[in-house]
């Protein structure tokens, strides 16, 4: 494979799928070199490569037979609106040495990437974005926000109202990496956008958490063996911790897809002695938390960011699997100049997929690109604010109503899982 650069110089490269454990590893140093501001670890040993590299999913792009840029993910599940779930791919670790960037190296790999896994029949991809400017142009588009949110827990009490929730028991550091696993592997969860967790990402987990980062606890929700949630935190600021008023946690991983397992954990985070502040980077955008509480602005969002960017690979897997509101019929054309066999004419009605028609209808409702569909697949993104941008073109009157109505959900998208 060849490529251009901005001067129209020579410059050739290669791109293979790397099987190598020394290649793995050495892409692991490509992407972290790439980043710049990743926290310092431990280098890998190549015998430990294939915990944390899913086989036959990493490429690795070669010029002058050194490895200068990659890209992997994991495969897994994502929810859909409705609860059907579709085979997922986890995109990680996209990066190129600085001293060969801007020559067109991510998008051979992206692209090589986004062709190869709906070959494999994986329907949506998913990523967590360093940049936000890079993945529209390859058909991401943001799906999920999250919102970070601090408790000052020195104000205030819960409503009598709210229950007890489900009983908790701290976790030995021991069982962490057992337990937790299954509990979210055994658990459904409906909401949009929740993804299924590899077991590549629990042994990244399981590294960085090995790694001299101080106290660190866990809590679990239910009976041993029918636990219902989990949660994992740590102080900060403990050089100042006795004599302060500001002593703080950080909630490093919340799960809790039912109301009892939220409001257990919840509780006990409250609970906690000497603890005046629980942060959590990352809650739904709808999260329930303040409405737990008598005074309400006990609960700050600081900041709300993009979570989840999704690619969808089948349009029309993607379009069958999600269920649909009460919002007529809608007419939708989509054009997707990577994956090509994408753009078409997709007719919804009667809650459902009903037709597929290659090529684009000129009497489409709607019409727009796959970006902005993988925005509004997920229900969290309207269509009407989406056509304020420009990427919609309207062909029939109400048609924005019509589809706001059809892809609404009453949860916000939320996949609780960073990679």
């Amino acid at each position: 494979m060849s490529a251009q650069p901005a001067d129209r110089s020579a410059f050739e490269f290669d791109i293979r799928v790397l099987t190598d454990e020394r290649d793995l590893i050495a892409a692991l140093e490509v992407f972290r070199t790439a980043m710049v501001g990743l926290p310092w670890s431990v280098p890998l040993s190549p015998d430990v490569a294939g915990k944390f590299f899913e086989s036959g999913r990493t490429l690795g792009a070669f010029a002058d037979g050194e490895l200068v840029g990659t890209v992997d993910s994991t495969r897994g599940s994502l929810t859909l609106p409705g609860g059907r779930t579709v085979a997922h791919a986890a995109v990680t670790h996209i990066g190129v040495l600085p001293t060969h960037t801007r020559r067109g190296i991510v998008s051979h790999l992206v692209r090589r990437q986004l062709t190869d896994a709906r070959g494999t029949g994986e329907v949506v991809a998913t990523l967590r974005a360093s940049e936000a400017t890079i993945y529209g142009r390859f058909g991401y588009g943001i799906a999920s926000r999250v919102a970070s949110v601090t408790v000052d827990t020195r104000r205030g009490a819960f409503r009598p109202e709210v229950p007890a929730g489900d009983p908790v028991r701290l976790l030995p550091t021991d069982q962490m990496w057992d337990v937790l696993p299954t509990i979210h592997a055994r658990i459904p969860n409906t909401r949009p956008g929740f993804i299924t967790r590899s077991s590549q990402w629990w042994a990244a987990q399981e590294l960085r958490y090995g790694q001299d980062r101080g106290s660190a606890y866990t809590a679990v929700t239910g009976p041993e063996g029918a636990e219902t949630g989990f949660v994992r935190y740590h102080p900060v600021g403990t050089e100042t911790w006795f004599g302060s008023n500001e002593r703080s946690i950080i909630v490093d991983d919340l799960f809790a897809p039912s109301r009892e397992a939220f409001i257990g954990l919840i509780r006990f985070l409250w609970e906690l002695d000497l603890v005046d502040r629980i942060v959590f980077p990352g809650l739904p955008v709808d999260t329930s938390l303040p409405w737990l509480l008598i005074d309400q602005r006990a609960v700050a969002t600081t900041h709300i960011r993009d979570e989840t960017w999704l690619r969808i690979l089948d349009v029309e897997a993607a379009l069958r699997a999600r269920t649909y509101g009460d919002g007529g019929s809608l007419i939708l054309a989509v054009h997707d100049p990577l994956l090509p066999e994408n753009t078409g004419t997709y007719r919804i009605a009667d809650g459902h997929l009903e037709s597929v028609t290659p090529g684009l209808a000129a009497d489409a409702d709607l019409e727009t690109d796959v970006s902005t569909l993988g925005s509004a697949l997920l229900g969290s993104e309207r269509w009407h604010r989406l056509a304020y941008a420009g990427t919609v073109r309207i062909g029939a009157t109400d048609a924005l109503t019509h589809a706001d109505r059809l892809f609404a959900t009453d949860s916000a998208a939320f996949a609780g899982t960073n990679f």
